[in-house]
């Protein structure tokens, strides 16, 4: 598990052993995972709507971060 980033309550993560498509864990006030590549929301348990969006913002603002992580883990 890598700790890309820590931002407004939230952390987020890319797990070593993790499938495709490209993504990222958000761990805050719930759990979420979005794709990278195209910002989607692929699960989301207990995070709330306004969370989501913050964490989406972020994830926007730092996809270049984001897509270097992923592939200097998976490659």
């Amino acid at each position: 598990m890598v700790t890309v980033l820590r931002e407004a309550g939230m952390r987020f993560v890319i797990y070593t052993d993790d499938h495709e498509p490209a993504h990222t864990h958000v761990y805050g006030d719930g759990e979420a995972r979005i794709n990278i590549l195209d910002l989607t929301v692929l699960s989301n348990r207990g995070m709330k709507k306004r969370d989501l969006s913050v964490a989406l913002a972020i994830v926007q603002a730092n996809k270049r971060l984001f897509i270097e992580k992923w592939e200097s883990i998976h490659g």
